[in-house]
């Protein structure tokens, strides 16, 4: 039976260019695919589409052209700003690229491997970890977010501070344009000076310009000794200062550097099962450090000398080293879990901005003086990524002020990210949730320049309508 919100013909064609099996049309199993990561966004559509290959993507892409359909791409749907399920028109079609699941071709000599975008984040290091290598993008969705949607958002994670976004991890691409034709620059140059670097344009385009169907990512070498340092201090501006002293004695060494309050620690060891805090006290800040380099050993005599120095300078009022991997995981644990840990308090208006190092405290402080009287009930727990400037501002609502509570909460965010020279965004993207925001923020000379851009990759507008620039 004919689909009345599509075309005729568009399924058969569909159908005939990969299977009945690789369509997904049945309202239970299409539910994953148009409900987002926390289950709080659901979209509409009729139809899920899994090629195989970059043929079959691109043998799609241009019958979606030939029939005005739009494609909603989607990797491992773990993104946090709604940009990779459909809208509720139910007019569009996702293309999902789980199936594009294999590691190519891996060059320990050239350090690089090409895996394609529905390969799982872990399963791509631990390619490169069977190699000697790292692949060091990392996050706390690792297990299930994949490459695809990491380049498609240029995800951040924890290594930023040493190894850099997603951007800097990528040699080259192949991608499906939006009229089906193949782009291939998978070429795994350091160096190429040939015009364009048309690699990066698709890079946190969120798969509004092109679908990423492969990439040539860099690897690094594995660190042979890996520390990590819980650190409990007094404020945010302390860890600033920190971060200084530790840049100045361990350099390019630090992997990570991250912040949490007093409250999201203290939420995590009690609501998470086997965790405890690091240090015998709650302290009102808490610091999360991880450094690693080649050699095989001496690294901890390095840290512990940085430590005794914080110590000495009264930085830190306690701190431990982990002494086992089971105890840095309960560390990274707690870091990873602030979220989860807190759940259960009422709903979570999520955040993800980013002002310089040095304004941090100043941006945190901000948020709390304005919270206390103007948002009674709701609690603030912003942390992060100090080292790179990255921070998430949780604002745990009462569930039912979430609806009243969550543009105020937002809008005041943005306004004061925006007076210290900060951005929005930092690592999750536009997606449809900060479209409005974004476009708020942008002076008119780059959001025309955005503009032309997709007019000029995808002149139809089938691709992702609707995400980072609003549908016209």
């Amino acid at each position: 039976m004919h689909d009345t919100t599509l075309p005729a013909g568009f399924i058969e064609g569909c159908a005939a260019i990969l299977g009945d099996a690789a369509l997904v049309r049945d309202p239970e199993a299409i539910e994953p695919y148009v409900t987002d990561f926390w289950g709080q966004y659901r979209g509409v559509t009729p139809l899920v589409l899994r090629p195989g290959s970059t043929a079959e993507v691109a043998a799609l892409v241009k019958l979606a052209a030939a029939h005005g359909v739009a494609l909603v791409p989607q990797a491992g749907n773990t993104g946090l700003v709604v940009g990779g399920i459909p809208d509720q028109s139910g007019r569009q079609v996702v293309l999902s690229v789980q199936r594009l699941d294999r590691i190519r071709h891996v060059d320990p000599s050239g350090d690089h491997l090409v895996a394609e975008a529905g390969c799982v984040l872990a399963e791509v290091q631990a390619a490169a970890a069977g190699i000697g290598r790292l692949f060091p993008l990392s996050l706390g969705a690792e297990g299930s977010c994949r490459i695809g949607g990491n380049l498609a958002t240029n995800a951040g994670g924890v290594n930023v501070l040493r190894y850099g976004m997603s951007r800097a991890l990528v040699l080259g691409l192949e991608v499906v344009l939006a009229d089906g034709s193949v782009w291939n620059g998978l070429r795994p140059l350091r160096k190429d000076n040939t015009g364009y670097d048309l690699k990066q344009l698709f890079i946190g385009a969120e798969g509004t310009l092109g679908i990423i169907t492969a990439a040539a990512l860099k690897l690094a070498p594995a660190p042979n000794e890996v520390q990590t340092l819980w650190l409990g201090i007094d404020d945010p501006r302390t860890a600033v200062r920190l971060l200084t002293l530790f840049q100045q004695e361990m350099g390019e060494l630090i992997s990570s550097f991250e912040l949490l309050t007093s409250f999201g620690v203290e939420a995590a060891c009690e609501h998470l099962p086997g965790v405890r805090r690091p240090v015998a006290e709650p302290h009102p800040w808490h610091v999360l450090v991880e450094v690693a380099w080649s050699f095989p050993d001496g690294l901890r005599d390095r840290l512990e000398a940085v430590l005794e120095k914080a110590f000495e300078e009264g930085l830190v009022q306690d701190g431990t080293l982990a002494e086992s991997g089971a105890q840095r995981d309960m560390m990274w644990r707690i870091r990873e879990g602030q979220s989860e840990a807190t759940r259960h308090m009422g709903f979570i208006v999520r955040s993800d901005v980013t002002v310089p190092i040095s304004e941090l405290p100043e941006l945190i402080e901000r948020m709390q003086a304005w919270v206390g009287p103007a948002a009674p009930g709701v609690q603030l727990i912003p942390f992060g990524h100090v080292g790179d400037g990255n921070l998430h501002f949780n604002f745990v609502t009462p569930p039912g002020e979430v609806d009243r509570l969550k543009p105020v909460l937002l809008d005041r965010l943005y306004e004061e990210v925006g007076r210290l020279a900060g951005s929005i965004s930092a690592e999750h993207g536009i997606g449809r949730l900060k479209r409005e925001a974004m476009q708020a923020g942008k002076s008119e000379v780059e959001l025309s320049m955005m503009r032309r851009l997709k007019a000029a990759f995808d002149p139809q507008g089938i691709l992702n309508p609707g995400v980072i620039l609003k549908t016209e």
